[in-house]
């Protein structure tokens, strides 16, 4: 058979990736704050579009069931505009190809650095006394340390020098309000003698929160018992050997400080009072509030009796994006040739399209907050204790959308509710075996039950790591002692050595 030039014709079928659809894959993982801003830049760039009066309607899920919330389509179905091809449309033909996500919802969902313990509450609001922070409370001051310590410096110093030095060092302070360069660099970059740079120093020093300029701990802790008239040869002693605070040598420290027991829990007691962060009083550049999303409130009866979640979008982050009609009649009578009618045709269908892929995009958050509330109820009825183990991927079979939506749905989304404002992904967290091999337990309960062990452990008999998995496993947890250790130190929570130092120290009151 010989070898010659051939024309054969090949039929396949592939994924058509259009700035549109890669614009609504964009939508879905925004926050709205976020969304936000994307709808200025949209308003900047099409005359056609302005923000409505009111907020943007959306539909909400049935609150009596959550699971039936239906969505027609898949979250880009509905994206489709004029002259958009039918091919633009499917999103979850190819998700290996398209998620770029760090969660497949397979393996340990990941959760968010939140991590709070709610604590368990009462009653099925979910609105009892132990609750964790509400981070979305957490707003930045008014004002910034660096610009508290600058407005002081002009009545301290004594000469320009000193004044200019300090005002340098300022801003070399870090958020806690320690100076981590050697003054000595300092002072080389600033052109000025070390005793120059002493002098500002000692300015920055005797500015309000006491304690900033500090150099390390022991300096911090010094500059405020000098405040309150108590550095004392015995302090100062202390103060220059914290290392043997933190390893628990107290024996050894009261030798070294000359003093009798009463004289040493004395001492203690007055560290215990001063600040070893006096910067973080202030903002910081990220102390931003967290905005939260999605609003989940408990809807009751008129006795008072629990119903059922409602579920809404935070209008308040959402401003309404409305087409201006009467504006594009208005433009496409002075359209007299063929480029600008090509153009304002474009507007309009772009305009189009952005309306429908952000009410589309909402209808898509609230149906996957939904089912999350309607799967993690124990938790917005009872606390943390009863959350349950969740993946994506079951979310995503549920409500008849791929993993690789719910994971961009729930990427950089808060959720207020009488529990607090947490992240999305929260609420997915991976499994642990129960003791009567019946199902499973999510790991934020774990954490929260060996955390309630800790707290409520007697100083003279400090539970192990191997003690603690007897009580989880009396509670129904079924963990090895590594496992225990891991979600200890998760937590933050030390060793059984580390708590017994503690509570010593704690008990010398």
């Amino acid at each position: 058979m010989g070898l010659g030039p051939r024309l054969d014709l090949r039929q396949s079928q592939s994924l058509v990736m259009t700035p549109q659809l890669q614009q609504a894959i964009k939508l879905l993982a925004l926050s709205n704050l976020e969304i936000e801003t994307f709808i200025g830049e949209a308003l900047e760039a099409n005359p056609l579009l302005e923000v409505g009066s009111g907020a943007a309607e959306v539909a909400l899920p049935e609150a009596e069931d959550l699971r039936r919330t239906t969505l027609e389509s898949s979250p880009v179905d509905q994206l489709i505009g004029e002259g958009r091809a039918a091919d633009d449309r499917p999103l979850d033909i190819d998700p290996a190809t398209l998620d770029r996500d760090r969660d497949t919802g397979d393996g340990d969902a990941a959760t968010s650095d939140f991590g709070g313990d709610f604590g368990t509450a009462s009653g099925p609001l979910g609105g009892g006394g132990e609750e964790g922070p509400d981070i979305g409370e957490r707003g930045a001051a008014e004002q910034t340390l660096a610009e508290h310590l600058h407005a002081q410096v002009g009545p301290v110093a004594r000469d320009p020098v000193s004044a200019f030095v300090a005002h340098a060092l300022i801003d070399q302070l870090d958020e806690a309000g320690y100076l981590t360069l050697p003054l000595a660099e300092v002072a080389s970059d600033l052109g000025v003698t070390a005793a120059e740079a002493e002098a500002g120093l000692r300015v920055v020093q005797s500015l309000d929160p006491t304690g900033v300029g500090a150099r390390h701990l022991g300096e911090c802790l010094a500059l405020q018992a000098q405040e309150a008239d108590r550095y004392d040869p015995c302090m100062a002693r202390l103060l220059d050997n914290l290392e043997l605070l933190g390893r628990g040598e107290l024996a050894r420290l009261k030798r070294l400080c000359g003093v009798d027991d009463e004289d040493f829990a004395d001492m203690l007691a007055e560290l215990r009072g001063y600040d070893p962060k006096p910067g973080l009083r202030f903002a910081t550049g990220g102390g931003e509030p967290v905005v939260p999303d999605v609003l989940v409130r408990a809807r009751t009866d008129a006795q008072g009796r629990f119903v059922a979640w409602d579920v809404a979008l935070n209008q308040a982050t959402l401003p309404r994006l409305v087409i201006n009609r009467s504006y594009y009649v208005e433009l496409r009578g002075t359209c007299a040739d063929k480029a600008s009618r090509g153009w304002l045709s474009e507007k309009l269908a772009d305009a189009n399209w952005l309306v429908k892929a952000l009410d589309q995009r909402q209808k898509t958050i609230l149906k996957v907050a939904a089912e999350i509330v309607t799967q993690q109820d124990g938790f917005f009825r009872h606390g943390v204790a009863h959350l349950k183990p969740l993946t994506l991927r079951t979310v995503a079979e549920a409500i008849g959308m791929h993993e690789s939506t719910v994971s961009r749905v729930t990427s950089n989304k808060y959720l207020n509710c009488a529990r607090g404002t947490c992240e999305l992904k929260y609420f997915f967290t991976s499994g642990v075996a129960s003791a009567d091999g019946e199902g499973a337990v999510s790991a934020e309960a774990v954490k929260a039950a060996i955390r309630q062990l800790i707290e409520a452990e007697d100083p003279k008999a400090i539970l192990s790591d191997d003690t603690l998995v007897d009580l989880l496993k009396d509670k129904g947890f079924d963990l090895a002692r590594r496992t225990v250790a891991k979600y200890r130190e998760a937590i933050g929570l030390g060793s059984s050595v580390q708590r017994r130092r503690q509570k010593a120290l704690a008990g010398m009151r």
